[in-house]
This record gives structure tokens, C-alpha cells and sequence, in this order.
């Protein structure tokens, strides 16, 4: 009877586990569509975002050589993953979850749809579906974003206009986000904000961001939507950051340094590792000579009797 008991109690867990592993993708975010076709192109550049950020996980698409981890990530060529929605697919690429990052920060969304494309390119079934063109935009080479910086009130301001019916309008109500760009990925500035009528977006910026040297910081401002303005962004560099001093890798002492520059106590152990190596080798080649003499003097004694 406590048998049976254990063993219920067991498959619960195990569907408790399974149900809480499943990724419930909103119907919004699910029927989102790419915002242009997929073509060579897009593969092309998928493929190399693909191996950058996706194959230590994933693996080569259609191998099974997935990384060990629970839930194990699936395989970009098998049913589970092409069983997704290209938008369940570019929300699951934004939010992350669990062992699987989110890209959010780190890679646009026009990339992300590229990363889609080549995904799909293992699904021979597979027909695209295009979100309709909308904004005042249409085109990312009719948009234009300006970045520029108070130092009075410590904010970026970007504004956002459009080449329309000839002359250049503001953009009111856009999405956009500010972004500083780091070592490793980009860090979010303040919160998404919305242009007004002007198609002005009011940043407030960190007091103690670190800049370089001269407090130059690398800062980037995109619209989110990619549908209605394509791939808008803008790239500029600010004195709006504290300076700091970065010394670069290779000034200090650091095991991916020159020779010269290696830590102390690699050298030390290194050094003491090759004497450790060679004085055992010197010993058994004295031992190998002791016995060798000890056979001849042996030979010697048995002769001499």
C-alpha cells in the first residue's frame, strides 16, 4: 500500500515538474510576425548571430548535440522548437527563462527575427507570414534619431522624425530605449519612454555611470517597433559618464598576459612543476644506474668464486 502511495506521490511530482517546465507563450506576443521576409540574406546573418550566441546551448541545428542542462534546450531542427510560432519564438528569444537568457539588452529585434529566419530554414513545411506595414515610417532609412545631453539636468533627450510628404515630421508615440553600451552587452538607461508631440524621449541619465577617461560613454537609442519603423536606431558617443581609467587586459599581471606579465605564482608553480619532473627523472636514472652497477658487481663476485 505505501508503495502504490509513493509511487502516485512520484508521478505528481514528475507532472508538477513537467507542467511548471512548460513555457506559456501570451496569445499576443505568440501571433507577433516578422516585420520583412526572410530571405538568403537574413539566414546568412542569422546563422553567424546563431553560432554566437546559441550554439553553446542548442548545438548544431539537427544533430541532438544539445548541453546537458534540465529542461535539456531543443534541438533548432526538431519538432518541438518548429512547433513554436515565430512569435512565441522571438518572445521567448526577448524573455529568457530559466537556463535561457534574455536577449533583450543585448541583440536588436531585427537581429533576433534574423536568428527566426535562419531557425526556420530547417523546416522545409515552414511558410512565412509578414506583419503588415503601418507607421508613418515604413522604411528604417526615413527615420532619424538624434541623441543629445543637458548637463544642467543630467538627461539624454533623443528626438525622432520622418521624411513625410516631403518635409521632415516629428514622431509622436514611439517607443524607444536608451542603452549604454559595456563590455559585455548593453545596459538599459532610465525606462522605455514614449516621444510627444514634438518626438521628444526624455532619458534621465545615472549620476555615477563609468565613461572612459575622459567620461565618454558609447550610448544607443532604438525604436522598439520594428514593424512600423524598421530597424531605426542611433549610435553617439557622450561625455556624460564619470572618467575612469579601464587599464586595458594586457597592462597587469594576468594568466592571458605575455610572459612577462604572468602572475607570480603561475611562474612559481611552473617553475617548481619542471624541477619536480626533471628530479624525478635524474632519480630514476640514478636508480637505473645503481642497479646496473649492482648486476655487474654481482657478475663480478660470481666470476671471482
Amino acid at each position: 500500500m505505501k508503495k502504490r502511495y509513493l509511487s502516485l506521490l512520484l508521478i505528481v511530482l514528475i507532472s508538477f515538474r513537467l507542467s511548471a517546465q512548460e513555457w506559456v507563450v501570451p496569445a499576443e506576443n505568440g501571433a507577433k510576425l516578422s516585420p520583412f521576409a526572410f530571405s538568403d540574406s537574413t539566414r546568412k546573418a542569422g546563422a553567424v548571430l546563431f553560432q554566437t550566441n546559441c550554439k553553446s546551448c542548442h548545438g548544431d541545428p539537427g544533430k541532438n548535440n544539445a548541453i546537458a542542462l534540465v529542461p535539456p534546450p531543443p534541438d533548432p531542427a526538431s519538432a518541438k522548437m518548429q512547433g513554436n510560432s515565430d512569435g512565441a519564438l522571438f518572445f521567448k528569444l526577448v524573455s529568457g527563462k530559466g537556463p535561457m537568457p534574455s536577449f533583450k539588452n543585448t541583440i536588436s529585434s531585427t537581429d533576433l527575427w534574423r536568428v527566426i529566419s535562419y531557425i526556420r530554414s530547417f523546416n522545409e513545411k515552414y511558410v512565412q507570414q509578414i506583419a503588415p506595414k503601418s507607421g508613418i515610417a515604413g522604411a528604417a532609412e526615413n527615420v532619424k534619431v538624434l541623441l543629445t545631453w543637458s548637463k544642467e539636468t543630467n538627461q539624454v533627450q533623443a528626438v525622432i522624425s520622418a521624411m513625410k510628404e516631403k518635409r521632415i515630421q516629428p514622431i509622436a508615440g514611439a517607443e524607444v530605449k536608451l542603452f549604454a553600451k559595456r563590455y559585455f552587452g548593453n545596459l538599459l538607461i532610465d525606462e522605455a519612454r514614449n516621444t510627444d508631440a514634438q518626438g521628444k524621449a526624455i532619458f534621465n541619465f545615472p549620476k555615477d555611470l563609468p565613461g572612459d577617461s575622459a567620461g565618454f560613454v558609447q550610448l544607443s537609442a532604438r525604436l522598439t517597433d520594428d514593424a512600423a519603423f524598421g530597424e531605426a536606431k542611433a549610435d553617439t558617443t557622450l561625455a556624460v559618464g564619470v572618467p575612469t581609467y579601464r587599464p586595458p587586459l594586457n597592462e597587469q599581471r594576468a594568466m592571458w598576459n605575455v610572459v612577462q606579465k604572468t602572475p607570480i605564482w603561475l611562474l612559481l608553480a611552473y617553475i617548481f612543476t619542471v624541477l619536480a619532473v626533471w628530479s624525478f627523472i635524474f632519480y630514476v636514472l640514478l636508480q637505473i644506474r645503481a642497479i646496473y652497477k649492482a648486476g655487474i658487481n654481482k657478475n663480478q663476485d660470481t666470476i671471482d668464486s
